[in-house]
């Protein structure tokens, strides 16, 4: 597993009663506690959270362009629709939260924990995902495309349908992912080959 549970203490907690916010701009947190807080619709911009927990957050139809998430926890939070820009989340950990259509463009998810995320119907562009644990994470029909997966966890990923194409799957095993009609680009298809043991020659 790539990442377990951060335990940062808490210095401060952000409760539903306390955020009526619609918008940020190059806001700072560090070690808050956000329970229960509506980020439906937020639009955000260069904020920088580290080491906050997010339990029971909405973060639905937010926006999100440049902003920090660093080694977060967020618990059965929301992220219906959602949309990152050019953000950097290394070191967090996703656990029992729901996604559909999430949209992520660009930026820097390294060392991100999603185990078991269904991110079907989802959009990943451009992305750093550096050693990030997906394993067991369901990607049917999703887009996951120009995305560095190099040293990434899949065990048990389901990518069925999913457009891969210009994403790094030289780490990729293919005994351990479901690819039934994923889509991939022609160098994609040599180095799947090569991984199973095939030789490709002109």
């Amino acid at each position: 597993m790539a990442n377990s549970r951060p335990a940062f203490p808490i210095e401060k907690t952000i409760g539903a009663a306390d955020w009526d916010t619609l918008e940020i701009s190059g806001e700072s947190y560090r070690r808050v506690l956000f329970q229960d807080v509506d980020m439906t619709e937020l639009i955000d911009r260069g904020s920088t959270f580290e080491e906050c927990t997010f339990g029971n957050v909405r973060f639905n139809v937010s926006e999100h362009d440049d902003a920090q998430f660093l080694n977060c926890l967020f618990i059965r939070c929301s992220l219906f629709d959602a949309t990152f820009r050019g953000c950097k989340l290394t070191g967090s950990v996703f656990d029992g939260c729901t996604y559909g259509l999430l949209k992520v463009e660009g930026g820097d998810w390294s060392y991100v924990a999603m185990a078991g995320a269904d991110l079907r119907g989802s959009t990943v562009d451009g992305v750093r995902l550096r050693e990030a644990d997906l394993n067991g994470v369901r990607l049917e029909g999703a887009t996951l495309r120009r995305s560095d997966l190099s040293g990434a966890w899949l065990r048990g990923a389901d990518l069925t349908k999913c457009d891969l194409r210009g994403s790094d799957l030289s780490t990729l095993d293919p005994h351990e992912v479901t690819l039934k009609d994923a889509i991939i680009d022609p160098f994609q298809a040599t180095v799947v080959a090569g991984a199973l043991g095939l030789v490709v020659r002109e």
